[in-house]
C-alpha cells in the first residue's frame, strides 16, 4: 500500500473550490451526471470542461487541455480512457492541480497489464505529491458542503446530515444513497473508494474523524487492505467518540495456516475480523439496511448508557416481537419499579397490562396523549437505561395536518426533556413519506429507526459500542520485553511445550519421559495407576492421528503393551519415545489456543476441546492482549457454555480460575516474540476449581 495520503491532501480533495471535468462529453453518461450533480446540488465554484476537441459540452465552452484552463483548479475529475489517465495527471501536475478523482476503470482490477498501468500512476502521483481517489470509482458526494463530483445521478433531495459513508463498491454507492434518503438519514460525505491506489479507507476515516459535520462513520468493506492503518484510524474514531459501523463481506474461511494445531482450523479470516473489530470498537453489521439504520440511530441518539430498555408501544403483537429480539441482542427488559407500575396503572385503561414491554393498547386512537404520557412515566423509572418508543411517522397527509403536527410536536418535547435517552422505532422498514418528512422537520421529532428487526439490532449495537468504548479507552497495551527462547524452531511437541508452560508457573499435569518399557513402568509406578502413555517424537503434533495415545492403563503389563504399540506407530521418527502421565477424569475439556494471524496478529481462541474440537467448532475469538474479563466473556459466548455451569449434575467450573489461567497463557504467548506462530493447549481440563493443562503444542515460524 505504501505511505498514506496526508490529511491535508484528503481535506483538500473533498473541499475544492474549483473543479475540472476531464473527458467531458455530451455522449458520456458519466459526464452528464457529474456536471448535472455539481450544478443541481449547490456547488458554487467554477466547473471547467476539458475535451481534446474543444467546442461546447453540456452547453458550455470546453478547453482542449488542463494547461489551457482560464483559472486555477483544485480538483480534476478524470473520465478519459485508461491509457490517457497518466498523461492527464502529468498535464495536471504541470498546471499545479494537486487533487484528482479517477473514474476510469481498467487498472489493477483488470489483470496484470492494468496493474502495471496503475503502478505507473501511483509512482508518478507520489513523486509529484498528488492526492488521487480511485481509479475505478464513482467519486464522492460531500453533502455537508454541497460538493458532488459523482458519476451517477443524485436524486433530490440531497439530505445533509451527520453520517459519513465510505464504500469499497461503486455499484452499491447509489443504492446506499437512495436508502439513506428514503429513511430520512442525512449524510455528511459518501465516497466510492475504487482501487484505493493512493487514498485509502483509513485516510477517509481520519478525515471523517476530524470533520465537524460527521458524527458516525459507516463502512462497506470488501477487505481490510492495511490492518495497521485501519486500526490506527479506528482507534482515533473511538477516542473522538465517533462510532464506526462496518459491513464487512467475504466471510470465506481461510485454510488453516497452522495445520499442525487445532487452533488454526478454528481461526479464519472472518472470525479474526470479528475479534479485531470488537477490540477496535467497530460495530459489525450483516446488511446494508443495518449499516445505515444503525449509523442513523447512533447519529441521532448517541451512545446508550446500558442494556436495560423500557419499551412503550401501542401494540401487543409488537411487544412480543420486541421481547424476542431483545433476547437475541443481549438487551434486558426489566420489570418496572413499583412506583412506575403504580403510575402506569392509574394512567392506562383498565384492560391494559402493566409490564415491560408496555402495550398502552389501541386506546391511543381515542386519547392521543396516552402514548406520550406513558413515555414520561417509563423514562423516569430508575431501573431503565434507555427507552424504546414504537411509533411511525405519518405516511399520508390527513384532511387536517395540524392534528398529527400537534401530536408529534408534543412527543418531540417529551423526548427532548426525557431523563433517559429515547430511541424511536417504526414497526416496519418503509420509506419515510414526504408528509412524514415534513412532520419531522417542522416538529423537531427525532430520527425514526426503520423497523423492529433493524431497530432492535441497532439498539443492541449502540449499547455494545458504548460499553466497548469505555473498556477500550481504559485498556493499556501490555508492556515488557519479549521472553528469550533459545533454539525456538519448528514444532515443539508436548514434552517441550509443557516444560515451557510449567516454567512460567502455569498448572501443567505432571509427566515423565520414558525411553524403554522399564522406564515407562517405573514412571507409572511413581504416579500411581491408572496412567496415560503418549507418543513423543521430534516435531510430532497430533498424536491421536497415529494412534499415539493410550488411556486408562491400570498396571505394568498394560503400560508395557501400550509402550510397544506406541513405538510401532513412531517407527522411523527421530527422538521417538513416550510420556507417562497420571490419568485425569471428570470435568470439562477446553481448548485455549493462540495463533498469529498474518493481518491482525496474535489471536486467542477458546472453545470446547478434546478430540472433537474441529467437529464441534464451538469457539470464541479475541485479539491479544486479553485480561481475565475478556476471557470470561469469550467463554460465555460458547454454545456449550452450559457445560461449564454444571449441566446434568456435574460440578460447576470456577470461571474466574479458568479465565485467569487462559489470560496468563495469552500473556506468555505475547511475550514469546514475533517468531511464535501458535501456542495451543488442548485439552485444558476444568473440574470445579481445578484447572490443569493436559497437552500443549507450540509452533514457531
Amino acid at each position: 500500500m505504501g505511505s498514506r495520503a496526508p490529511r491535508t491532501g484528503v481535506r483538500a480533495l473533498f473541499n475544492p473550490e474549483s473543479i475540472a471535468l476531464v473527458g467531458a462529453s455530451d455522449k458520456s453518461g458519466w459526464s452528464v451526471s457529474t456536471f448535472g450533480n455539481l450544478r443541481a446540488h449547490g456547488f458554487g465554484g467554477p466547473v471547467h470542461l476539458v475535451n481534446p476537441r474543444g467546442g461546447h459540452v453540456h452547453g458550455h465552452p470546453a478547453y482542449p487541455s488542463l494547461a489551457e484552463l482560464p483559472g486555477p483548479v483544485d480538483l480534476a475529475y478524470v473520465m478519459v480512457p485508461t491509457p490517457a489517465v497518466l498523461p492527464v495527471l502529468r498535464d495536471g501536475a504541470a498546471a499545479g492541480i494537486r487533487n484528482y478523482v479517477v473514474l476510469t476503470a481498467g487498472f489493477g482490477e483488470a489483470g496484470e497489464d492494468g496493474a502495471r498501468l496503475e503502478a505507473e500512476v501511483v509512482a508518478f502521483a507520489r513523486e509529484a505529491g498528488l492526492t488521487v481517489l480511485g481509479p475505478n470509482g464513482n467519486g464522492y458526494i460531500n453533502a455537508a458542503a454541497g460538493i458532488t463530483p459523482y458519476g451517477l445521478p443524485i436524486p433530490p433531495p440531497l439530505l445533509r446530515g451527520p453520517v459519513g459513508v465510505v464504500l469499497q463498491s461503486g455499484a452499491l454507492a447509489s443504492s446506499v444513497l437512495a436508502f439513506s434518503q428514503a429513511r430520512n438519514i442525512g449524510l455528511s460525505l459518501l465516497t466510492s473508494m475504487g482501487n484505493e491506489s493512493l487514498v485509502t479507507v483509513p485516510d477517509v476515516i481520519d478525515y471523517l474523524v476530524d470533520d465537524p459535520a460527521t458524527k458516525v462513520i459507516a463502512l462497506f468493506l470488501e477487505s481490510v487492505r492495511d490492518p495497521d492503518a485501519f486500526a490506527r484510524a479506528a482507534r482515533r474514531a473511538l477516542e473522538a467518540g465517533k462510532p464506526v459501523v462496518a459491513l464487512k463481506i467475504g466471510r470465506s474461511r481461510l485454510a488453516s495456516r497452522t495445520a499442525r494445531a487445532h487452533t488454526g482450523a478454528l481461526v479464519g479470516d472472518d472470525g479474526v475480523v470479528d475479534a479485531a473489530f470488537r477490540r477496535l470498537g467497530v460495530i459489525r453489521v450483516r446488511s446494508l439496511e443495518d449499516l445505515i439504520v444503525t449509523a442513523g440511530l447512533l447519529a441521532s441518539a448517541g451512545p446508550l448508557p446500558g442494556p436495560r430498555i423500557g419499551v412503550v408501544t401501542p401494540s401487543g403483537g409488537a411487544s412480543e416481537i420486541i421481547a424476542d429480539r431483545a433476547e437475541d441482542e443481549g438487551l434486558d427488559l426489566p420489570a418496572f419499579a413499583p412506583a412506575t407500575a403504580e403510575a402506569l396503572a392509574e394512567l392506562l385503561p383498565p384492560f391494559a397490562t402493566v409490564q415491560n414491554p408496555l402495550d398502552v393498547t389501541g386506546y391511543v386512537l381515542i386519547d392521543r396523549t396516552l402514548l406520550g404520557r406513558a413515555l414520561d412515566v417509563v423514562a423516569a423509572d430508575p431501573g431503565i437505561d434507555a427507552v424504546m418508543l414504537l411509533t411511525d411517522l405519518p405516511r399520508f397527509t390527513p384532511p387536517d395536518p395540524s392534528v398529527p403536527m400537534a401530536t408529534f410536536e408534543a412527543h418531540a418535547r417529551r423526548i427532548a426533556a426525557s431523563p433517559r435517552p429515547v430511541v424511536v422505532v417504526g414497526n416496519t422498514l418503509t420509506d419515510v413519506s414526504q408528509f412524514g418528512r415534513s412532520v419531522q422537520e417542522k416538529t423537531g421529532f427525532p430520527q425514526v429507526v426503520g423497523g423492529i428487526e433493524h431497530g432492535m439490532h441497532a439498539i443492541g449495537a449502540a449499547v455494545r459500542w458504548s460499553a466497548e468504548r469505555e473498556r477500550a479507552l481504559a485498556r493499556r497495551p501490555a508492556a515488557g520485553e519479549p521472553l528469550s527462547v533459545d533454539g525456538a524452531t519448528g514444532v515443539w511437541a508436548e514434552h517441550r511445550a509443557a516444560a515451557l508452560l510449567a516454567g512460567a508457573g502455569l498448572p501443567v499435569v505432571p509427566s515423565e519421559p520414558a525411553r524403554g518399557e522399564d522406564a515407562a513402568v517405573a514412571a507409572a509406578d511413581r504416579f500411581g495407576y491408572p496412567v496415560v502413555l503418549k507418543a513423543a517424537a521430534d516435531g510430532l503434533a497430533r498424536k491421536s492421528d497415529i494412534g499415539g495415545v493410550r488411556l486408562g492403563l491400570a498396571g505394568p503389563d498394560a503400560v508395557r503393551a501400550a509402550y510397544r504399540e506406541v513405538m510401532a506407530a513412531l517407527a522411523g521418527r527421530e527422538g521417538a519415545g513416550a510420556l507417562v502421565q497420571p490419568q485425569r477424569s471428570g470435568g470439562v475439556e477446553l481448548l485455549a489456543g493462540i495463533v498469529r494471524d498474518p493481518a491482525w496478529g496474535l489471536t486467542l481462541a477458546v472453545g470446547l476441546g478434546g478430540v472433537w474440537v474441529e467437529v464441534l467448532r464451538d469457539s470464541a475469538l479475541r485479539l491479544l492482549p486479553v485480561d481475565a474479563r475478556d476471557v470470561r466473556e469469550a467463554l460465555g459466548e460458547l454454545r456449550g457454555a452450559a457445560l461449564l455451569d454444571g449441566a446434568r449434575g456435574t460440578k460447576p467450573a470456577d470461571l474466574d480460575a479458568v479465565a485467569g489461567v487462559v489470560a496468563r497463557v495469552a500473556a506468555l504467548a505475547a511475550s514469546l516474540g514475533d517468531r511464535l506462530e501458535s501456542l495451543e493447549i488442548n485439552p485444558l481440563r476444568v473440574d470445579g476449581t481445578d484447572v490443569e493443562i493436559l497437552d500443549a503444542l507450540i509452533t514457531w515460524t
